[in-house]
C-alpha cells in the first residue's frame, strides 16, 4: 500500500518561477549584503542603522530581515505543492520540510558561534580557519558542482563528519570550557525555526487561505502573550510562551505564505484591480493590528515585538504589490541578467561575504580604513552587493550551486 500523498485543498498555484517574487528576493538578499556592510561603518545617520532594543522606532534597515522571511513564505506554497505534484507522499513532504529547517538552523549556529562567544586562547586552530571549514562542510552537505543534484553521498557524510568535527574543536566561554551553543541562532537559524512553523501552518491548513491567516492570528497573539506582565510572573507561563521571537518571525513568513495565495492562487491572477484592493485591505488590517499593539508593546527588531513584525508584514504586502504589478500587471522586468542568478541562488550570495570576511581575516588583510566610515562605506556597501551579485552569476554559470 502507497503511502498517502499530501494532497492542499486549497488553490492550486501557477506553476513555474514567479518573475516578481524572484525579484523581490534577489533585491532583499542585495540589500542584506549593502546593510550588513554598513554594520561596520562610523558615523551613519540613524536610518541607517538598527534601531536600539527599546528605542521604540524602526529604520528600514529593520525591516530587511522581515522581507527575507515574507519572501520565503511566499516561497512556501509553491515549493511544497511541487513536491506534492512530484508525488511525495505526506511523510516525504514533512521529512523534506524538517531537513531544510534544521540545515538552515547548524549553519546559521556555526554562524553565530564564529561571530562570538568562541574563546581564542583555547581553540585549536584561528576562529576563521574554523570558519571557512564550516562554509566548506556546508557545501559538501547541500552544494554541487554541475547545477544537477547535490554532490555524491561520501561527500555529503563527509561534510556532516566535518560539521561535527569542527564542534568538538570548538571551545568557548569565559574560559574555554564550554562548547557550542544556540546563542540567539544567528540570522539563518531564525529563518529555519520561522519557515518550519510557517509550513507547519500551511500543512495543517491544507493550503487555504484562511487557514493560514488563522495561523497568522495565533503567531501574532502567541508573540503578543509572551509580554504581559501576568504571564512573566508565572515560571510555567513564561516557560510556555518563551518561543515569542520564533512566533513574530512566523507572522512574516505566513503573511508572505497568505499573499502568495492571494496572488497566485488559479483564477485568482486575472484581475489586477480586485488584487491590488485585496492586498491593500491586507496591508491596512496588519498594520491597524500594529498600531493597536504599539502602545503597550514597542516596535522593536531586537525584541522581535509583535508590532514590529505585523508593520514590517504590512509594508511587504505593498511593496509586492507594487513589484506584481510592474512585473504581471506591465510586463516588465528589472536587471534580470543580474538580479536572476541572485534569486536562484540566495543562500550562496548570502554567504559569500562571510566568506570573503572569514578569507580576509585569516590572512590578515582589512578593508581600507576610507571604507569604515562615511561617506566612502556607503558608497562601498552598495558596489560590494553588485559585486557580491556578479560572483554570483558567474558561480552559477558554472555549476556552482548551494542548495538546502
Amino acid at each position: 500500500m502507497n503511502p498517502p500523498v499530501y494532497t492542499p485543498s486549497g488553490p492550486l498555484l501557477l506553476s513555474g518561477r514567479i518573475v516578481a517574487i524572484d525579484i523581490f528576493r534577489a533585491l532583499t538578499v542585495l540589500v542584506m549584503i549593502t546593510v550588513n556592510t554598513w554594520g561596520g561603518v562610523a558615523g551613519l545617520p540613524a536610518w541607517m542603522q538598527h534601531m536600539p532594543a527599546n528605542a521604540d522606532a524602526m529604520s528600514f534597515v529593520d525591516a530587511v530581515f522581515p522581507a527575507f522571511l515574507f519572501i520565503v513564505g511566499m516561497s512556501i506554497p509553491f515549493a511544497l505543492q511541487q513536491r506534492q505534484r512530484l508525488g511525495d507522499s505526506t511523510v516525504q513532504l514533512q521529512l523534506q520540510v524538517l531537513q531544510r529547517a534544521l540545515g538552515l538552523v547548524l549553519i546559521g549556529v556555526f554562524m553565530v558561534n564564529a561571530e562570538g562567544g568562541f574563546h581564542t586562547a583555547s581553540m585549536p586552530l584561528p576562529i576563521a580557519a574554523w570558519t571557512l571549514l564550516s562554509y566548506l562542510a556546508a557545501f559538501l552537505v547541500w552544494g554541487s558542482l554541475r547545477g544537477g543534484p547535490a554532490l555524491a553521498r561520501p561527500w555529503r557524510w563527509a561534510g556532516l563528519g566535518l560539521f561535527a568535527l569542527l564542534a568538538w574543536l570548538y571551545r568557548g566561554g569565559a574560559d574555554g570550557s564550554e562548547g557550542l551553543t544556540p546563542q540567539w541562532w544567528g540570522i539563518l537559524g531564525l529563518i529555519g525555526w520561522a519557515y518550519l512553523i510557517g509550513c507547519a501552518v500551511y500543512m495543517l491548513a491544507r493550503g487555504r487561505l484562511a487557514g493560514v491567516l488563522l495561523g497568522l492570528v495565533f503567531s501574532a497573539a502567541y508573540a503578543t502573550l509572551h509580554w504581559l506582565g501576568a504571564v512573566q510572573a508565572s515560571p510555567g507561563l513564561a516557560l510556555l510562551f518563551s518561543q515569542n521571537g520564533h512566533f513574530a518571525h512566523a507572522v512574516l513568513v505566513l503573511s508572505g505564505c497568505a499573499t502568495a495565495l492571494l496572488f497566485y492562487g488559479t483564477g485568482r491572477h486575472t484581475d489586477r484591480a480586485r488584487l491590488w484592493l485585496w492586498a491593500l485591505a491586507f496591508a491596512v488590517v496588519l498594520a491597524l493590528a500594529a498600531a493597536l499593539l504599539r502602545p503597550e508593546f514597542k516596535v522593536s527588531k531586537i525584541l522581535a515585538t509583535p508590532s514590529w513584525a505585523l508593520y514590517s508584514a504590512a509594508a511587504c504586502v505593498l511593496i509586492f504589490a507594487a513589484l506584481a504589478q510592474w512585473v504581471d500587471g506591465w510586463g516588465r522586468s528589472l536587471w534580470p541578467a543580474l538580479l536572476e542568478p541572485v534569486a536562484a541562488n540566495p543562500l550562496l550570495a548570502y554567504l559569500i561575504p562571510f566568506v570573503v570576511s572569514a578569507a580576509m581575516g585569516l590572512a590578515g588583510w582589512a578593508w581600507p580604513e576610507l571604507l569604515g566610515r562615511s561617506p566612502g562605506g556607503v558608497i562601498f556597501g552598495a558596489v560590494y552587493a553588485l559585486l557580491v551579485a556578479g560572483v554570483v552569476k558567474c558561480l552559477a554559470a558554472r555549476g556552482l550551486r548551494l542548495r538546502i
